[in-house]
């Protein structure tokens, strides 16, 4: 009978722990407040509420004694904090890199079952239907504002590793592309210009590798080429450089073919028109999408493995910070316990020990949880890093720290402490009081 109330109380634990995951997983933080908020009026009004406070004045009074057993959760739990938070604001960063390159405004055309541009080729003829199908926009001169673009990579040493070379895109645009991606400015330098080996970088991608400063010369498919100008777009592009479709493609030998068309839209409603009588047109067989969906797509593959990978680890270092925090929290309450028991001779019920025992515990993760957090912040937000991206070269990203994640990091601290006090307050709870007494 014992054995099975044990087996009983051991498998209501687990259930407790488990619903508090769940809920506390899906809670906002007007809940997480709410919640905050209910718990100090009960400790204020009520006289349950009060003993607890009292008990954890008492052990918060003793934490300076255990310095180096609480050192222990706060800082095992900042690291877990800090790379979790680090691994998803490197996957929130690629990805709203990717996201804010395209718009609804503009739609890109590759050849049908492609899944990036450097798996499509379109011919001339083919890039020509595109550009004048039905809701492509014209300038004053009634020429539709499209470009059909080559992307080709290219081998380049990293400034952090000069003996290391990366795969960096190198994107053939026309003169229309002014038009369609007006987010790009040229902020050193000038334009290249057209039927010229002359490029225009990047800035991320100028930040990554050498030798592409304004006014040097490079080798690239053995040809020659002048960088002369830097463009900022604050999005993926910054990751390439630029030159005329013609000159790439006359350098890399890809004839009149292009890999991609991008088109101005006479409107965003326009979309279903143009992909409609693309889709009708037996001369063609092409994938079509707004620029918006397309660089959305890109990101999609590698930001579940970024954000899989984070979570995985988070959850194996918590694992290690949750028994770090048990083992420290028991060695507290065996260090207490003739406190604990005399507390409970006089009169203090068993929900003021429990509840005590894991609010110490809980504001324990918590400071440790604000300083993974902060440090991420202070180190990574905004920081600047590159990893293969769709077509196999390097994309130029940065970190976002964004206040969501700075709270799903405190969150799974809170978690951590939560399940780390419980156990060692269940115990300290259920010890006989003259046992304790007797064994000390």
């Amino acid at each position: 009978m014992k054995r099975m109330k044990k087996f009983g109380f051991g498998l209501l634990t687990l259930l407790i722990v488990a619903a508090f995951l769940v809920v506390w997983i899906a809670l906002p933080w007007q809940g997480i407040v709410a919640i905050a908020v209910v718990f100090a009026l009960w400790m204020a009004l009520t006289r349950r509420g009060r003993q607890t406070w009292q008990v954890t004045r008492v052990g918060l009074a003793t934490v300076v004694q255990r310095l180096g057993s609480t050192s222990v959760v706060v800082v095992g739990i900042a690291g877990v904090v800090g790379v979790l938070v680090a691994m998803l604001a490197m996957s929130d960063g690629f990805a709203e890199t990717l996201r804010s390159t395209g718009n609804d405004r503009t739609a890109i055309v590759l050849r049908g079952g492609s899944q990036a541009e450097l798996n499509s080729i379109l011919d001339r003829d083919s890039a020509n239907v595109v550009m004048q199908a039905p809701g492509v926009k014209k300038d004053a001169q009634g020429r539709p504002i499209a470009s059909g673009e080559l992307v080709v990579v290219a081998n380049l040493p990293r400034k952090s590793d000069p003996g290391s070379d990366s795969n960096v895109p190198i994107r053939g645009v026309s003169a229309d592309v002014w038009s369609l991606r007006d987010q790009v400015k040229i902020v050193e330098g000038r334009k290249f210009t057209p039927g010229l080996r002359e490029l225009i970088v990047g800035k991320g991608a100028r930040g990554q590798f050498a030798g592409l400063d304004v006014g040097r010369s490079i080798r690239l498919a053995g040809q020659t080429w002048t960088v002369v100008g830097e463009f900022v777009s604050n999005d993926v592009l910054e990751s390439e450089l630029w030159g005329d479709t013609q000159s790439v493609a006359s350098a890399y030998r890809r004839g009149s073919s292009v890999q991609s068309v991008t088109v101005m839209l006479d409107s965003p409603a326009a979309f279903d028109t143009f992909k409609a009588s693309l889709a009708g047109d037996p001369r063609l067989k092409v994938d079509v999408s707004t620029t918006q969906e397309y660089f959305s797509k890109q990101s999609e593959g590698l930001t579940r493995v970024l954000r899989a990978v984070g979570i995985t680890v988070g959850i194996i270092m918590a694992i290690g910070a949750v028994f770090g925090a048990l083992n420290t929290m028991f060695a507290a309450i065996q260090a207490r316990a003739r406190e604990i028991a005399t507390l409970r001779a006089i009169g203090f019920r068993g929900i003021p020990v429990v509840v005590s025992v894991m609010l110490e515990t809980m504001l324990l993760a918590l400071l440790g949880g604000v300083i993974g957090a902060g440090i991420v912040w202070i180190v990574f937000n905004g920081y600047t890093a590159s990893t293969l991206g769709a077509n196999f070269s390097q994309v130029v990203f940065r970190f976002h720290v964004s206040a969501a994640l700075l709270w799903t990091g405190i969150k799974w601290a809170l978690a951590i402490g939560f399940i780390g006090g419980l156990f060692p307050a269940l115990r300290a709870a259920r010890v006989p009081v003259t046992t304790a007494l007797r064994e000390l």
